[in-house]
């Protein structure tokens, strides 16, 4: 018997206190700015309300040391949380006000987010707020049905609206040479037993009690592998196979896509969790799926090798697969509760 979902994932829009004041209707949205996605589900953020304001912080407890030194990923993450934020806003009537960075004494504070008044929402805005608590990351195998040219362009518009590109693979020879670089991606990661390390300490049981991670279904593991595969991973370098299972999956998705920025540099990468949130969301409100190849990105020199096949100025910052698959369950979130103070 499969386990409930997660409580963070119920969340019902009619609890939102229309009467209360800015503390409490800013207390409210951090529920669904815990649903964003995150690198591993290692949720980064931290969230502190004071008056009329919430502010964002990156919790650098959970940060990625072998895989993402930089904090690149995890200030990506905290991105797509803040736009959870700021559709939510929207959703409720609210116009958003978004100061990124206002400290320079402290880098961990990354936006201090309010709301600045009353403004009715469009009906895309209102499509990609339900898909929030329908959103998530699938790693199964996708269709071969392809995803309408219309919504494709209406997914690049969306990280321009944020200040990103979103660069679409196109052709056999680039799109063999994309896969070819998340093959190697998995290759030289997997050997590397710090890293190995790193990851699987993030890896979860599927009837495992903690709130963050991944567990094993969400992978396609079973109880007894997902129970062990934690210890396997340390162990073993199976870099041969996972990338030879990644070339599979980025040559045999419906669309490769890329997304960039101009700059790489913290409000940058800010900028680019905002813009992928919005290109995931508006993908799943079509009923389009999506999912990461971290790898290619995590490691430099392939990182800039992305670029050069893209054939975009700027630095890539995410690779997606997006396509059309079966309903997956959600993974584990911390509540609102856990990561709030006042």
């Amino acid at each position: 018997m499969a386990e409930p979902i997660s409580d963070a994932w119920v969340v019902s829009d009619t609890a939102f206190p229309r009467t209360a004041g800015p503390t409490d209707q800013l207390r409210f949205l951090v529920n669904y700015a815990v649903l964003a996605p995150s690198t591993h589900n290692t949720q980064p953020w931290l969230f502190k309300v004071g008056g009329e304001k919430l502010e964002l912080y990156a919790d650098r407890t959970r940060s990625l040391a072998v895989a993402d030194p930089e904090d690149r990923e995890l200030t990506i993450s905290c991105g797509a949380s803040l736009f959870h934020l700021r559709i939510a806003a929207r959703h409720f009537g609210h116009q958003e006000a978004v100061e990124p960075f206002p400290r320079q004494d402290n880098p961990d504070l990354l936006a201090r987010f309010g709301l600045s008044g009353r403004r009715e929402a469009t009906p895309e805005e209102h499509m990609l707020f339900q898909a929030v608590t329908r959103r998530r990351t699938n790693r199964l195998p996708f269709e071969a049905r392809s995803v309408p040219e219309t919504l494709l362009r209406a997914l690049q518009a969306a990280a321009t609206e944020e200040g990103a590109w979103c660069h679409l693979v196109q052709g056999l020879e680039e799109r063999n040479a994309v896969a070819g670089l998340a093959a190697e991606g998995a290759r030289r990661q997997l050997a590397d037993k710090r890293y190995r390390r790193e990851i699987a300490a993030w890896m979860r049981p599927n009837r495992g009690g903690l709130r963050d991670g991944i567990p094993g279904y969400a992978t396609g593991l079973g109880g007894l592998m997902a129970f062990l595969a934690p210890s396997l991973v340390r162990l073993f370098n199976t870099g041969e196979r996972q990338a030879e299972q990644e070339r599979q999956r980025a040559t045999g998705a419906p669309v490769l896509a890329v997304l960039g920025t101009e700059a790489d540099t913290p409000p940058a990468w800010l900028a680019a969790g905002q813009a992928v949130a919005r290109v995931l969301l508006r993908a799943r409100g079509e009923g389009v799926w999506a999912s990461f190849f971290n790898q290619v990105i995590e490691v430099a020199d392939l990182r800039a090798q992305l670029g050069e096949v893209v054939g975009r100025s700027g630095f890539p910052q995410l690779l997606l697969r997006l396509g059309y698959c079966s309903e997956v369950r959600p993974t584990p979130r911390r509540p609102a509760s856990e990561v709030l103070t006042a």
